[in-house]
């Protein structure tokens, strides 16, 4: 490419890097790719309208991962990286600790962390359409600090029986980290909710994976009841610090007790539905299950599929680390986290029996509604040998984490299954 060209790029005002290599694909013919590129491309006319060649398109984020320390990576595109249970257990999760979910590319203007001229756009079912900058957020409402846990719809998919497609999380994708933001209720009410308002639908601006502009890769939302229950964020720091690249810079909404895809990353808008939102991810068996229990391997008619809403009620054990050896007839403390999306955790048992016997863990209280709570137990393994300390939570409705997979859905989303680890006691 000619220093002239070079220069043509670079004269848009206000244009990112990321715009303008996009400028430069729009203005600039086919013919151009293979200089910037630096060789030929044979097939060059056969390049669909829109798509940018892989080389040329920003990368996967993998870089972004230097900062995570011991995370699991599923896959490279998107980036989707787990983190082993024992590394979970800090009451709030640091950022090296929290899993990576993405469904396509992070944004440039995440990955420079430039946050100038961003907007978020509060429109349709709405009196008072707004235009904030995050400033006016920041000034405009009151500002509020949570700790909310923040799960994937697919944790758990690894122990489904028959297997199904998609990431093979095992329990790892959840955190609960320390949000700043204000209330998304307080932001709709000043926009004026119309009567007619049933949902939200939450667009952001991070990339597709074929580097198509026109291409939304994800778009899902919530119930207005939901997110009008003052719970739900519009968060622009985590653990004191502005969004990272990898979780969402620099805004994201927080739906806590949904699946993780609600909390939509890289927040430009949200537009106020008259229906059920269906943009994105949100029809067919995305985030989807069936209406009514199904047998397992069950095609299921898209037309008696239901969004999934409330995550049922899970437990993780996170200390010791599984495998650990400890001292046959002497005492060891089991801990761990209980969570659940329709509020606080009533109960926290643990078994060293395979299920026969359960005995009562100490639960603490949460630090704020959604946030999940510290579960502890003391133990002692009668003899040596080999032991599982099986973790069962149960939520304010009686219902228990089961020890196999829950009912079983086409894309093995919410899969509650008591957490195991093993124990090894030695004389």
């Amino acid at each position: 490419m000619s220093q002239q060209a070079c220069n043509t790029v670079a004269t848009h005002d206000g244009d990112t890097p990321d715009e303008a290599r996009r400028r430069f694909l729009r203005t600039t013919g086919l013919s151009a790719l293979g200089a910037m590129l630096g060789m030929t491309i044979p097939f060059e006319r056969n390049l669909p309208s829109g798509v940018i060649p892989v080389a040329l398109a920003q990368d996967t984020g993998m870089d972004l991962m230097s900062g995570k320390t011991g995370l699991v990576v599923l896959g490279d595109r998107p980036l989707n990286a787990e983190v082993p249970a024992h590394l979970l257990d800090d009451d709030i999760t640091p950022y090296e600790y929290l899993f990576v979910r993405m469904n396509g590319l992070v944004p440039q203007t995440a990955l420079d962390q430039n946050a100038e001229g961003w907007s978020l756009t509060i429109d349709g079912e709405v009196e008072n359409p707004l235009e904030l900058t995050i400033d006016d957020l920041k000034s405009r409402f009151e500002n509020v600090t949570r700790r909310l846990v923040i799960e994937c719809g697919g944790n758990g998919r690894a122990y489904f029986q028959p297997g199904t497609s998609g990431n093979q999380w095992t329990v790892g994708a959840v955190g609960c980290p320390e949000w700043t933001g204000v209330r998304l209720s307080d932001v709709l009410k000043e926009a004026g909710l119309k009567k007619t308002a049933v949902y939200t639908g939450h667009y952001s601006n991070d990339v597709h994976l074929s580097g198509d502009e026109e291409k939304v890769v994800i778009s899902r939302g919530a119930p207005i009841e939901k997110v009008m229950e003052g719970d739900s964020i519009i968060a622009w720091a985590m653990n004191g610090e502005p969004l990272s690249a990898l979780h969402g810079f620099p805004l994201r909404v927080i739906v806590p007790g949904y699946p993780a895809s609600a909390s939509q990353k890289y927040l430009t808008r949200i537009w106020i539905r008259d229906k059920e939102h269906d943009g994105a991810k949100m029809t067919g068996d995305s985030y989807r299950i069936p209406a009514y229990p199904v047998a397992p391997g069950t095609e299921v008619p898209e037309s008696d599929m239901v969004v999934l809403t409330n995550m049922p009620v899970k437990s993780i054990v996170t200390f010791p680390q599984t495998g650990t050896e400890v001292k046959a007839g002497e005492q060891v403390e089991v801990r761990g986290h209980a969570w659940c999306g329709k509020g606080d955790v009533s109960a926290m048992h643990v078994s060293i029996d395979f299920g026969q016997t359960w005995q009562e863990a100490t639960l603490e209280p949460a630090a704020n509604r959604f946030a999940w709570q510290r579960w502890r137990a003391n133990l002692t393994p009668p003899q040596h040998g080999y032991y599982e300390v099986w973790a069962r939570a149960t939520d304010q409705d009686g219902i228990s984490q089961p020890p196999q997979s829950p009912v079983w859905n086409p894309r093995g989303y919410a899969n509650n299954i008591q957490h195991r680890i093993a124990l090894v006691a030695v004389v």
